[in-house]
């Protein structure tokens, strides 16, 4: 759990990063790329991570952070773009109407009280855990694995 805005900003910060060089890295033509038929597609994936931040947000009562549509986009850039967006007004928000208390405000996070700074911590394990799904993707696709946590295997070549 998050308990004061710096700790917050900080992480928010590297992660945005992390998941928009995953993001870069799928191209259109790769947007339906999936394990195996009816599961997850990259672009999928993606749209998902980017639609998440103003819905947690909104349980986490940051305002403003942005108006998601159920629809994939068909490109890629969209999908950049639009994480760039979100991501940035979340962290934009939080800097600007949040100080350390409010990080231990109780909300309704799916039926049981939890304090802000978890439902923000709880979106920041949600990155994580769909961009470790896309990295596997983008191998199975052929395209560039950045090296997230570490250097890929590419890298260290």
């Amino acid at each position: 759990m998050f308990r004061t805005k710096a700790d917050f900003l900080e992480e928010w910060t590297r992660e945005k990063q992390l998941t928009l060089q995953v993001l870069e890295s799928v191209t259109d033509e790769k947007l339906d790329q999936a394990i195996v038929e009816g599961h997850s597609s990259l672009g999928w994936l993606g749209w998902h991570l980017t639609t998440t931040i103003p819905f947690f947000a909104s349980i986490a009562d940051v305002a403003n952070v942005g108006k998601p549509s159920s629809t994939v986009p068909d490109d890629a850039k969209t999908i950049v773009n639009t994480y760039k967006e979100y991501s940035q007004n979340l962290l934009e928000q939080v800097e600007h109407t949040w100080t350390d208390d409010s990080f231990t405000d109780m909300v309704d996070f799916f039926g049981s009280e939890s304090p802000k700074g978890a439902v923000l911590r709880m979106l920041v394990s949600h990155q994580g855990h769909h961009r470790g799904q896309m990295t596997v993707l983008l191998r199975q696709a052929g395209l560039n694995v950045p090296g997230v946590y570490g250097p890929t295997i590419e890298q260290q070549s």
